[in-house]
């Protein structure tokens, strides 16, 4: 018999997460209890369906898997869950019961790297001032003037902070450049393979000789505001710091105060909190390229999201090994 699955997830926040052909294939796989999403556990109709559900498929919006809703979910043997990062959606006894879970964070990655990778050669290029240049003066005299300066891709030198799935992604795409890449992790060994991609040196080196830097590292409680007064206070004049990861990383009013100085520059993808207080500097500042947290899957990039999930489900009910099986031993140490 084929194995129930029922979805868990914001089916607003979800859209192109799974199209018709993934959705063909869950069925060819799987009895789909019900085409539409859960979104609050404690409905009987929801209650009813976790009762039967054996494989749970989450993404963006799921309501968190507490002990009791898993206690209600007695036949449950896989979560697929179709998004990023598990730590805030599942409660520890979902690993300690057992159940198998996997998660897309590494299709998810794929277009965070894609961001960063644009955003290290516009930094580099001046692109962001020079289009500010360019509205203010028609002329073209200032933007001249900035093109003469050392500006542009060939032979700088790009920092990375962190050998995450999605640094390690950056990485390679820099092989397309002619950039010296270096690396900052203290868990990464000189046979990791990533060493053949860039150089591996510690923190305080990184950031003095680095002319873009670029956070790749996950939130822990012993990451959080890693990246201070003392460590911007060490970037080169004129570097820019690139912010793809999580906003408590950084200590954001540090940030601002090195940013007011206009002695460094920043693309900023995530703060904290989620979404600045309108007052903030970082909508105003000419040095600060803010996006409101777009690097990871948006629109048809949510498609790999579904993709991946549907490919482990797959795998679980043919009885083969999990690619992107979640380790409960090093989940601290996720994004």
């Amino acid at each position: 018999m084929r194995p129930k699955l029922v979805f868990a997830m914001a089916a607003g926040k979800t859209r192109y997460v799974f199209n018709e052909h993934l959705l063909d294939r869950l069925a060819g796989s799987c009895e789909i209890l019900s085409p539409v999403p859960i979104e609050d556990f404690s409905t009987a109709k929801a209650r009813d369906l976790l009762g039967e559900a054996e494989i749970l498929v989450t993404g963006w919006g799921c309501p968190f898997v507490s002990r009791e809703v898993l206690a209600a979910m007695p036949r449950l043997r896989l979560v697929a869950h179709a998004a990023g990062t598990v730590k805030y959606t599942f409660d520890p006894a979902v690993y300690e019961a057992g159940i198998l879970v996997t998660h897309a964070a590494e299709a998810n990655a794929i277009p965070v790297a894609e961001y960063t990778l644009a955003a290290i050669i516009f930094a580099n290029k001046r692109v962001f001032e020079l289009r500010e240049l360019y509205k203010a003066d028609p002329s073209r005299t200032s933007t001249w003037a900035l093109m003469d300066e050392p500006i542009g891709n060939y032979r700088r030198t790009v920092g990375l902070i962190g050998a995450s799935r999605i640094g390690r992604k950056v990485a390679t795409l820099l092989q397309a450049l002619d950039v010296e890449v270096l690396l900052a992790d203290p868990y990464v060994g000189r046979t990791d393979p990533v060493t053949g991609l860039a150089e591996l040196t510690d923190l305080d080196d990184l950031l003095r000789r680095s002319d873009i830097v670029s956070l790749h590292a996950p939130s822990l409680e012993t990451t959080r505001h890693m990246i201070g007064a003392r460590e911007f206070a060490l970037m080169r004049d004129g570097a820019t710091f690139i912010n793809t990861a999580r906003g408590a990383l950084v200590d954001e009013a540090a940030l601002i105060a090195e940013l007011e100085t206009g002695r460094i520059h920043a693309v900023i993808d995530v703060t904290e909190p989620e979404i600045p207080e309108p007052s903030s500097p970082l909508y105003t500042l000419p040095n600060v390229f803010l996006t409101p947290h777009v690097a990871g899957a948006a629109g048809t990039e949510r498609l790999r999201l579904g993709q991946m999930a549907v490919e482990e489900i797959e795998r679980f009910v043919a009885g083969k090994p999990l690619t992107y099986a979640i380790e409960p031993t090093i989940l601290e140490r996720l994004a």
